[in-house]
C-alpha cells in the first residue's frame, strides 16, 4: 500500500501589516471593538504593489521544500489552489513551476474557493497513493484578495487579506492521509464572489463602473450565519467514522480562518476543548484558500504537532464549497 505523508509545511506573511485602527482611517469609521468582538481579527497583511498571488506561492514553498530537504527539481507535481490567480489563464500552477524551476513537474490550478487548498490536498493524496510515478508533489494555497477589495466597503475591507501556505507531500507505505470528504450547496454560487471578469459578467466599461472599475469580491446575498457550525461537525463526522477514528482521537482541528466565533461555536458542537483548535485570523486576517496550510503552519513551529498525532482539517468558502480532510502526522 502506498500512502500520502506531509513532508513539511511552509508559509509566507506579506511584510505590509494593517491593523484595524489602519482600516477605521480608510473606512472613516469605527471598526476595531466590533471586529474583535464578533470576527477575532486584530490585523491582516497585503501583499505589496509588485507582487502577484504566484509570488506569494513560490515564498511558501521555497520554505516547504527547504525543511523538507527537496530540490524543486523532484517535484512531480505541483498544486495551486486558488481564486485570485495571476491571469484568468494560464494556471497560476505554472507560473509557480517556473519561478521555482521544478522543471520535471506537472502543474494544474484548484479553484474550489476558500476550500481550494484542502480539496487540492485530497487530490494530491489519492494521485500518490494510487500512481507510483509520482513521489514528491506541492500543495499550495496562495490568496491575493485584497487586490479584489473595495476599501470603502466595510463587509470586505475589514475581513480580507493576503498570504500563502504550502506542503510538500511524499509516498509513503506508512498510513499519512487517511481520507478526506467533500460537499457543496451551490445553490448558494451567486451569494460571495467575483462575479466581474469571466463569461457570465465580462469586463466591460459598463460592468467595471459598478465596481470602482475593477473586478471586486462581494458579499450579494446572505447564506445562513449557521452555515459553518451546522455542516462542519457533519463533514468532520462522516470523515472520521470512515477512518475508524472518533472526535476525542483528533489532536489538532484546523478550520477555515474567517471567524473565530465560528470556530469556538463548532467545537463546543464538536464538545472537543477549544484548545484543539489552533487559529491564526487574529494576526492574518482571512487568507481564503491559504488558511489552513498557514495556521497548520503555525502550529507546527509552535509546537503543536507531533509524529503521531491525528490532524483534523475542515474548510468552507464561496461556492459554497467544503471539504474536510484526516492527516496522521508521520513528519
Amino acid at each position: 500500500m502506498r500512502y500520502a505523508n506531509i513532508l513539511s509545511t511552509g508559509r509566507y506573511v506579506p511584510e505590509k501589516r494593517l491593523t484595524n485602527a489602519d482600516v477605521e482611517e480608510i473606512l472613516g469609521e469605527k471598526v476595531d471593538e466590533w471586529l474583535q468582538q464578533n470576527v477575532g481579527i486584530r490585523q491582516r497583511h497585503v501583499m505589496a504593489d509588485d507582487q502577484a498571488t504566484s509570488d506569494l506561492a513560490v515564498a511558501a514553498a521555497k520554505e516547504a521544500l527547504a525543511r523538507a530537504k527537496v530540490d524543486p527539481r523532484e517535484l512531480d507535481l505541483v498544486l495551486v489552489a486558488s481564486d485570485t490567480p495571476d491571469y484568468l489563464s494560464p494556471g497560476t500552477s505554472s507560473v509557480v513551476q517556473a519561478k521555482l524551476g521544478a522543471v520535471n513537474a506537472g502543474t494544474y490550478d484548484i479553484n474550489a474557493a476558500c476550500a481550494g487548498w484542502v480539496t487540492a490536498l485530497d487530490v494530491a493524496s489519492k494521485t500518490l497513493a494510487t500512481d507510483d510515478s509520482y513521489q514528491r508533489i506541492l500543495v499550495v494555497g496562495a490568496y491575493g484578495m485584497t487586490r479584489y477589495v473595495n476599501w470603502k466597503d466595510k463587509k470586505t475591507c475589514t475581513l480580507f487579506a493576503d498570504g500563502a501556505g504550502a506542503v510538500v507531500l511524499g509516498a509513503s507505505d506508512k498510513p499519512g492521509f487517511l481520507g478526506a470528504k467533500l460537499l457543496a450547496n451551490g445553490e448558494y454560487h451567486d451569494a460571495l464572489g467575483i462575479y466581474t471578469g469571466g463569461t457570465h459578467r465580462p469586463a466591460t466599461a459598463e460592468t467595471l463602473a459598478l465596481t470602482d472599475g475593477k473586478p471586486a469580491v462581494q458579499f450579494v446575498r446572505k447564506f445562513p450565519s449557521t452555515f459553518n457550525t451546522e455542516r462542519w461537525p457533519m463533514l468532520l463526522d462522516a470523515l472520521l467514522q470512515r477512518a475508524g477514528q472518533t472526535l476525542d482521537d483528533v489532536k489538532l482541528f484546523v478550520f477555515t480562518q474567517l471567524n473565530l466565533r465560528t470556530i469556538e461555536a463548532t467545537m463546543k458542537a464538536l464538545r472537543q476543548p477549544m484548545e484543539k483548535a489552533h487559529y491564526t485570523m487574529d494576526k492574518w486576517g482571512y487568507t481564503g484558500s491559504a488558511c489552513i496550510p498557514m495556521t497548520l503552519d503555525d502550529a507546527v513551529v509552535q509546537g503543536k504537532v507531533k509524529k503521531g498525532d491525528l490532524v483534523a482539517f475542515c474548510a468552507s468558502g464561496g461556492g459554497l464549497a467544503m471539504a474536510s480532510a484526516l492527516y496522521r502526522w508521520t513528519a
